[in-house]
């Protein structure tokens, strides 16, 4: 069995990371992950990104948990709790992201539980997200318990170019 190790980082920690985050990102996108960003996509390309987010999480607006599997960075989920004055209840899930090489650990399902742990750390009692429509990570926002509030058709692209929908999901969680 890998040792695996779900986690929460620091600024610090975070930018330290940024080579293994930009490889993670990267890895998604090539292999067709709608997340934003369009192919090819290398590790250098996802650089600015990942700095983005280290400021994000020193300004306390992302909170950045990551999969780490057997001392290897493999994936990662953002909690956004920038949110406006008339949302202190709500969170984001933003970027759930496994390496392909590192899928069927159950690492989505773990990168998610330990957002929903954080979220209610916060008093975050709404989560939202939203998914490409018809892609694996819509299985698993289901599975998880998640409720579909509806779909809007050819709402991004996929990074092949290809119209996509996107799903949105909300989770009501217990305070």
């Amino acid at each position: 069995m890998p040792e695996i190790n779900i986690r929460v980082l620091c600024e610090e920690e975070t930018c330290a990371a940024l080579p293994a985050l930009a490889e993670i990102l990267s890895d998604c996108v090539e292999g067709g992950a709608s997340v934003g960003f369009m192919q090819p996509f290398a590790p250098k390309d996802a650089l600015p990104f990942w700095e983005a987010v280290c400021a994000s999480v020193a300004r306390d607006e992302t909170v950045l948990i990551v999969a780490d599997v057997d001392g290897r960075l493999v994936g990662t989920v953002q909690l956004g709790i920038g949110t406006m004055p008339n949302q202190p209840h709500r969170a984001d899930i933003k970027k759930l992201l496994v390496r392909r090489d590192a899928r069927g650990l159950g690492l989505a399902r773990r990168l998610m539980e330990k957002a929903e742990t954080e979220a209610v750390k916060r008093s975050r009692r709404v989560l939202v997200l939203d998914t490409a429509t018809g892609e694996p990570a819509e299985a698993i926002y289901e599975r998880l318990g998640w409720m579909r509030a509806g779909v809007v058709p050819d709402y991004a692209l996929m990074p092949d170019g290809r119209y996509c929908g996107t799903t949105f999901f909300y989770k009501h969680l217990a305070l």
